[in-house]
C-alpha cells in the first residue's frame, strides 16, 4: 500500500496537483473532507485520513447526536480509503484534486453508517443475481444573489423562458462557467438550460453504473456549490426554496443489464421485461417509506402533492410525467424507468441505494407489478397517496423492514436520529407546521447546507 501511494503521490506530481481533497458524503448529503499535501500522500493517507464518528450524527447547523452508541463509546475514529480512480482535478482551483474517500472501521470492514457504504452493500445484492444497475440522474437547482440583509433572492424575476440558454436567462454568464468548469471536471456533464422558473437551471450527466454515477453526482453537487460560490452567489438544490415558484427535483433513471453489459429492461420488441416490471413493483410498494429516503427534509414535501408535476401516488405509467415510475418511450438499449419523486436536496448514495433496494426486493420476491396508470394520475385511486408530511414517510421508512434490511440499520439509526429532530424543532419553530409557505427555519437551515 505504501508503494501504490508513493507512486500515486509522483504521478499526481507530475500532473501539477500538489493538494489532493479526499471528500465523502455524510448521511445528510453534505460534503466532508480534509485537504492533503500531495507531497505528503504516502505517509498521510498510509492509514487514513480518518475522522471522528461523530461526523454522522452532526446536523446541519453543528450540533451533534448520538445514535448507534457512538457518543458512549467515545466517539470512536473511522478511517476512509482513497478511491484513485475517482481523481479529479478542480479547473477553478487549479493544483486541487477531488477524491472520494471510501469509510471503513478500523478493523478494515466496512463502515455501514457511510450513505455511499451501503450503496456498494445494495449493489453487491444485484451482482449476486448476474445483474448490474445502471443509473442516470437528473438534477435541478437554483442560483441565487446574496442580499444586504444577509438572505437570498433570485436574480431573474421573468417567467416562461424554460428550455432557454444564453444571456437573457444566464446575465452573468455563470451557468455557462458552470457547464465549462463541469466538462474538465469529467464527470460526464454534457448539457445544461434553464428551468421552468426564473433562475432555475439543470445540467444533464451521462448515465453509469450505479456506484460510478454517484459519485459523478455527489461531485457534481459538490462542484456547483463550489464554483458558484466563488462568484459570489449562492447555488442550492433545496427542492422548495421559494413559495411563489416551483421545486428542484432530483429524476433517477434507472435500468438493469446483464454484467457483460445487455439491457434486460425489455423483451426484445416493445414491452418491457419480467424484470422491468418487478422492478416497478418493489419500488411502488415500498414507496412509502422511500419517499424518507428521496425527500429527507420537511421542506420536500411542500413541492410534491396533486397537479405540481411532482408525484403524489405510488403509481406508474407509459411516458407519463404525473406518476411516480415513468417508463420513458425508448426500447432497446434505452429501456429504463424513471424514478420522479426525488427531491434536489437528497443525498445522491442514498437515492440510489433506497430505489435500488426497493426494486431488488421487487426482483427477490417476484412481486406482482401493479397496472398502469393512464392519463393524468393523480385522481387515479388505485394507487396509495404518497407521504404528505415528512413524519409520515419516517414512520413509513421505521416500519418497512425490507428497506432496512437491504441498506443498513445502523445508517437507518443515524437517519432517523438527525430527521426526528430536525421535525421537532421545524414544529417548535412556527405556529403552523402544516403551512405550504416555506418558512424562515427552512431557509436557515437548509439553503446554504443544500
Amino acid at each position: 500500500m505504501v508503494q501504490d501511494l508513493a507512486k500515486l503521490r509522483d504521478d499526481l506530481k507530475e500532473r501539477g496537483i500538489d493538494v489532493l481533497r479526499v471528500v465523502y458524503a455524510d448521511v445528510l448529503g453534505i460534503p466532508r473532507s480534509k485537504d492533503i499535501l500531495v507531497s505528503q500522500l504516502d505517509k498521510a493517507a498510509e492509514n487514513g485520513p480518518a475522522f471522528s464518528q461523530g461526523v454522522w450524527m452532526t446536523t446541519t447547523g453543528g450540533d451533534f447526536h448520538d445514535a448507534n452508541d457512538v457518543a458512549s463509546d467515545g466517539l470512536q475514529d473511522f478511517v476512509t480509503k482513497i478511491v484513485a480512480n475517482t481523481i479529479s482535478p478542480l479547473a477553478w482551483e487549479p493544483g486541487v484534486a477531488y477524491v472520494i474517500g471510501d469509510a471503513f472501521n478500523p478493523d478494515g470492514s466496512p463502515n455501514l453508517m457511510s450513505p455511499r457504504s451501503v450503496l456498494k452493500k445494495v449493489i453487491e445484492g444485484y451482482n449476486k443475481l448476474g445483474l448490474q444497475p445502471v443509473v442516470g440522474p437528473e438534477l435541478e437547482f437554483y442560483i441565487a444573489n446574496r442580499t444586504a440583509e444577509g438572505g437570498f433572492e433570485r436574480a431573474l424575476t421573468q417567467t416562461g423562458r424554460v428550455y432557454m440558454t444564453g444571456a437573457l436567462v444566464d446575465p452573468d454568464g455563470d451557468v455557462l462557467h458552470l457547464l465549462r468548469m463541469l466538462d474538465r471536471l469529467n464527470i460526464g456533464a454534457f448539457a445544461s438550460n434553464h428551468e421552468f422558473s426564473p433562475s432555475q437551471y439543470e445540467i444533464n450527466l451521462w448515465h453509469s453504473e450505479a456506484l460510478d454515477a454517484a459519485d459523478r453526482t455527489f461531485f457534481f453537487k459538490t462542484a456547483v456549490k463550489d464554483i458558484v460560490s466563488l462568484r459570489g452567489k449562492h447555488a442550492t438544490f433545496l427542492g422548495k426554496p421559494w413559495s411563489d415558484e416551483g421545486g428542484s427535483g432530483f429524476h433517477l433513471h434507472l435500468s438493469v443489464t446483464s454484467m457483460d453489459g445487455t439491457n434486460l429492461m425489455h423483451n426484445g420488441n416493445s414491452t418491457l421485461s419480467k424484470v422491468a416490471h418487478q422492478m416497478i413493483a418493489g419500488i411502488t410498494k415500498h414507496a412509502a417509506g422511500l419517499t424518507a429516503l428521496t425527500n429527507p427534509t420537511v421542506n420536500a414535501f411542500k413541492r410534491l402533492g396533486p397537479d405540481t408535476l411532482a408525484p403524489y401516488r405510488s403509481n406508474w405509467g407509459y411516458d407519463n410525467r404525473s406518476c411516480m415510475v415513468r417508463v420513458p418511450p425508448e426500447r432497446g438499449q434505452g429501456t429504463r424507468l424513471e424514478v420522479r419523486v426525488g427531491d434536489g436536496a437528497a443525498n445522491p448514495y442514498l437515492v440510489i441505494a433506497g430505489v435500488l433496494a426497493a426494486a431488488l426486493d421487487g426482483i427477490v420476491n417476484d412481486l406482482p407489478c401493479p397496472d398502469d396508470a393512464v392519463g393524468m394520475a393523480y385522481d387515479n385511486e388505485g394507487a396509495a397517496i404518497l407521504p404528505e408530511t415528512f413524519s409520515q414517510a419516517l414512520d413509513a421508512l421505521d416500519s418497512d423492514d425490507a428497506l432496512r434490511t437491504q441498506l443498513s440499520q445502523e445508517l437507518i439509526n443515524v437517519f432517523m436520529t438527525l430527521k426526528r429532530d430536525e421535525v421537532a424543532r421545524y414544529e417548535a419553530s412556527t405556529e403552523d407546521p402544516m403551512t405550504r409557505d416555506v418558512t424562515q427555519w427552512e431557509i436557515t437551515e437548509y439553503f446554504e447546507a443544500y
